[in-house]
């Protein structure tokens, strides 16, 4: 039985998944739980008394691709680019004298 605190669900419970791991071997694809549960990666079970569970996987729906949203006046080339890629930035000091604004 169980020695954890507070218990472990027992197998027959909806939970029993939340059982602490007594053995596991994931290059096998299963766990042993501390309820004598046998837990697979698909998410099949084993229980102790010999009955199987199938693997209960998320329904899949076909829910069609996104297509990518441009900005406006940029193509998807550009989108995303705010500035020139580093090589073309200018510094401070490489910077024309017209384009420094002075104020007064």
């Amino acid at each position: 039985m169980c020695q954890h605190q507070p218990p472990c669900p027992p197998a027959d419970a909806t939970d029993r998944q939340a059982a602490h791991v007594v053995a596991s071997h994931p290059e096998q694809g299963w766990s042993l739980l501390c309820n004598g549960t046998v837990l697979f990666e698909d998410t099949g079970v084993l229980l102790p008394g010999g009955q199987s569970i199938p693997p209960h996987r998320p329904a899949v729906t076909n829910v069609p691709a996104r297509r990518p949203r441009l900005s406006p006046g940029g193509s998807r080339r550009t989108r995303g680019r705010r500035y020139a890629p580093a090589r073309a930035r200018r510094t401070a000091s490489q910077r024309p004298a017209s384009w420094c604004s002075k104020r007064h």
